[in-house]
């Protein structure tokens, strides 16, 4: 879209009266908010959908002229889509700035080569002569609720602990860490903060990396805060409009927010591909008001977080126990030699055999975690020799939700699986076992999160977790010594029997 400035206004070339020179968005410094005119009677569903919000044209259900009016009366703003200042480029949606992820292309709009971002390009095309628009009139105004959380529920100490630290984040505007293990009930957590959020008048997102966990938690919270509206972001979401008190987005939908909320808690922090992804940091960083608060959710934090946190440079709180009051499994590390070999030769090493044969003949279900799908597929008949009902899940098997519902049924006595199941999956009464630990690709966050399957129903709060391996790595060890460390930790607290 090209532009002209007429009398310190931005106009865009529809909207032009008579012929005059014009330039994309890009080109032009300086871009700000028009002066306010409170006499303005604005489109009552505009604020609705912009507010909080960075958009593109596109993404709106209305003419360029009433936007353009809108924005004159200093209820919108134009901001660039892309910052182009010699050879550096930056996105302003995404704050990518790689040379490598932008691309030219013959641009219908603006007439010219027009430069693109690659890295966001899955949430519509951003370029040069792109807009994006963003609300500065009044914001959407929503109900006031006098404490809407609806829970009869009860927390372990140590999730009273935690919970009155997320509360004082949120008064104060905080940063905080919530480290807490596998399986210690981090969202009951969260309510009382939320519920503090909330009455105040205050607006909230919940950002994950992952889609099944948006769909997970969204039930649960409008099961607990019943009259408050909340919004469930992902691909393809019919919610997408939807202004909401209570946001629940995955991590890349934060990429159509601007200065939206009042308190951001971001689950699993530490988990792909919010971890090595900068435009996802970049994303929740943008999607905060300047006054606000961010709690952190994980169970592993990646090692320069531990570090802050012991040497008192990081705000905190652990829960290092499992509400039914029982310590970690600790992995215990098994030698099994060139495991790799065994396989070439379509065997098992006798460690993992035994194992296997073992949890078969007690009708124990187990998982058995390996590094590749390739290698998975060479493992797979091997151990339907064992029991033809065994059975393997990948990220891109078709019928990956079938089978962990019937590992959940108890269909299935051994299910094989790549580290699409280190997280977010839970089996009352399970062993797990880990063939090549060693592997690269078994981080420290990974093997924590691997073991963290195991022990998590206070029915069956005991379990074995093993780790086979072809030599130890430092990722291994420090997996152990982070479980044991939790341990120690939950029993100075007395926050476990035993």
């Amino acid at each position: 879209m090209r532009f002209a400035i007429i009398e310190n206004k931005l106009i865009p070339s529809h909207c032009l009266a008579t012929p005059v020179s014009t330039l994309p968005i890009s080109s032009y410094e300086n871009l700000q908010a028009k002066p306010f005119n409170p006499s303005f009677s604005p489109n009552k569903e505009l604020p609705r959908i912009l507010t909080g919000k960075q958009l593109l044209i596109d993404d709106l259900p209305f003419t360029i002229a009433e936007i353009q009016e809108h924005y004159e009366n200093g209820y919108v703003l134009y901001r660039k889509g892309l910052e182009i200042n010699g050879k550096l480029t930056i996105c302003y949606r995404c704050g990518n700035n790689d040379p490598r992820m932008f691309a030219i292309f013959p641009c219908a709009r603006c007439h010219e080569e027009c430069t693109y971002c690659r890295s966001c390009i899955m949430m519509g095309r951003i370029s040069a002569c792109t807009p994006l628009i963003s609300w500065t009139g009044p914001d959407f105004k929503t109900n006031l609720f006098d404490s809407p959380l609806v829970w009869t529920g009860t927390l372990s100490e140590g999730q009273q602990t935690a919970s009155q630290r997320v509360v004082s984040a949120v008064k104060n505007n905080e940063d905080l860490l919530v480290w807490a293990v596998c399986g210690a009930g981090k969202t009951e957590v969260l309510f009382a903060g939320i519920n503090e959020a909330l009455s105040a008048g205050k607006r909230v997102c919940i950002a994950t990396p992952r889609t099944d966990v948006v769909l997970e938690l969204a039930p649960r919270l409008k099961a607990v805060f019943p009259e408050i509206p909340v919004a469930s972001l992902y691909g393809g979401s019919e919610d997408r409009h939807l202004y909401a008190p209570l946001t629940i987005s995955t991590t890349h939908q934060l990429l159509r927010f601007y200065k939206a909320f009042d308190t951001v808690i971001l689950d699993e922090v530490d988990a792909f591909p919010y971890s090595v992804d900068k435009t996802l940091q970049y994303a929740v960083k943008q999607a905060r008001k300047p006054h606000s608060s961010m709690i952190y959710l994980t169970a592993t934090p990646h090692e320069k977080w531990q570090k802050e946190c012991r040497l008192g440079k990081r705000n905190f709180v652990t829960i290092p126990a499992r509400y039914h009051r029982h310590p970690l499994p600790v992995p215990e590390f098994v030698w099994c030699g060139s495991w790799k070999k065994h396989l070439k030769k379509n065997r098992l090493p006798d460690h993992v055999l035994r194992w296997i044969e073992k949890r078969l003949h007690s009708k124990k279900q187990s998982l058995l975690f390996v590094p590749q799908i390739e290698l998975m597929e060479k493992i797979l008949p091997l151990l339907q020799k064992l029991h033809p009902d065994i059975q393997s899940v990948h990220a891109e098997d078709p019928e990956r939700k079938k089978k962990v519902q019937a590992m959940r049924n108890k269909e299935i006595p051994l299910l094989l699986t790549t580290t699409i199941l280190e997280r977010g999956v839970t089996f009352p009464n399970i062993d797990v076992a880990v063939l090549g630990a060693e592997d690269r690709i078994f981080t420290e966050s990974a093997l924590v999160q691997i073991a963290g399957r195991v022990g998590r129903s206070a029915d069956f709060p005991n379990g074995a977790i093993t780790f086979f391996h072809y030599g130890k790595t430092k990722a291994m060890v420090k997996a152990r010594n982070q479980i044991v460390w939790m341990n120690i930790e939950a029993r100075k607290m007395g926050l476990i029997d035993g």
